[in-house]
């Protein structure tokens, strides 16, 4: 199994995917962990992660930043996204783990750890999270200083690129949404997209399942992902103001790790900016524990959202963009509130928490939806049988 990152601890939505289908994959195969650790992953990280492998093999990915990253994009067919995990050994290495042992297939998860691959005989399951040839147009569009525009819309055709090159040469493709297989085979010509979608971790069973009827509003994230901290932002300038003049006593929390400095200056006294580190998933449940509502303004594509999932099994209502309902097979006014612009999401927000009748009616047809398609052990079992489909070939 290939990863862009080590999956423990599982504090992003990649992180969450591999570490529940690793810790459940590994109870019938043997897994090879290949993946790429950054300067804050421990040792006790990464033997964590042993203790469901055979193997855990790591390359350092150094910052992303630096001038011979730069550098070699410029010169070079891949995209930045690719080249900031380059590495002149890690080719060789790989050739010789295959040469070694005795694998029936390569897991990869994420297109772009695949140029660092040699030539196999080996079948290949590539799984794409997201498809970030979207993610990053949506940054240019959107945030992006326009004297930069014209070289990241290079960079963005690069990884379009080469997403459609990996998807036409892996031996099963697999998104994590119907939505997201819909869109890489319009892409594509003649490929079979399957689905494994997300799911939610063990870590909220914890939370009773009853009511958490309160006017308090949480946006959880990472904030190293653009995403976040664009949704946090819109959320706490847009949509709260709109929100706060209706029900005076509405508080806003906006959790999770690191923080941009820009929203932590829209820390008040009626928005609260939580901080806690990635290793703290008790933090992450006693924020939805603590909740009234999730709001999030999510213009950002791809995927399936853990942290939709998440407050529909924690039996808080979402209330969120068309994009960030995609995935879950939710509906409007009856297991989600969906609004396209910042003032619909926020009155989509006052209806459900000035209506109990309607908080109680979707909060129960969401958990209902997540308890029956989005638990990991069946998600896993879906991915095995790909595996063996591919094997029988």
């Amino acid at each position: 199994m290939l990863t862009p990152y080590l999956p423990y601890p599982p504090s992003i939505g990649g992180q969450l995917r591999s570490y529940h289908l690793i810790k459940r994959l590994s109870k019938h195969h043997e897994i090879t962990l290949v993946c790429f650790t950054r300067d804050y992953n421990s040792v006790e990280q990464i033997n964590h992660m042993k203790q469901y492998c055979k193997d855990v093999i790591i390359f350092q990915r150094g910052k992303t930043w630096t001038l011979p990253n730069i550098l070699r994009t410029g010169f070079s067919w891949y995209p930045f996204l690719v080249m900031i995990y380059f590495s002149p050994e890690i080719k060789d290495k790989l050739q010789e783990i295959i040469d070694n042992g005795k694998f029936d297939l390569i897991h990869a998860e994420t297109f772009y750890v695949l140029p660092f691959l040699p030539k196999t005989e080996l079948p290949t399951v590539l799984v794409e999270q997201t498809i970030m040839s979207r993610v990053f147009r949506h940054y240019v569009d959107h945030e992006a200083r326009w004297w930069l525009r014209p070289l990241l819309l290079i960079d963005v055709a690069k990884i379009g690129f080469w997403e459609k090159y990996y998807w036409q040469r892996a031996n099963s493709l697999v998104a994590v949404s119907d939505e997201d297989a819909a869109i890489m085979k319009s892409k594509t010509t003649g490929i079979d997209v399957k689905v494994v979608p997300n799911g939610v971790g063990e870590d909220f069973d914890q939370i009773k399942p009853i009511l958490h009827y309160n006017h308090k509003i949480l946006y959880q994230g990472n904030y190293k992902w653009m995403q976040n901290w664009e949704a946090a932002t819109i959320l706490a300038t847009k949509v709260f103001p709109i929100i706060k003049k209706e029900i005076p006593d509405a508080k806003l929390i906006i959790n999770g790790q690191f923080p941009t400095n820009d929203l932590k200056k829209l820390s008040s006294g009626d928005i609260l900016i939580q901080e806690h580190e990635d290793t703290d998933s008790g933090a992450v449940v006693r924020a939805y524990s603590n909740a009234g509502i999730l709001v999030a303004p999510i213009y950002g594509p791809g995927g399936t959202r853990l942290k939709i999932l998440a407050a529909m099994k924690s039996m808080i209502p979402v209330v969120t963009t068309p994009l960030g309902a995609e995935g879950y097979g939710a509906v409007d006014g009856e297991s989600i509130g969906v609004g396209k612009t910042p003032d619909d999401i926020a009155h989509k927000t006052i209806k459900i928490l000035k209506d109990k009748k309607l908080y109680t009616k979707i909060v129960n047809a969401a958990r209902k939806i997540v308890d029956k398609h989005f638990s990991w052990d069946p998600i896993a079992t879906k991915l095995e049988k790909i595996y063996e489909e591919i094997i029988k070939k």
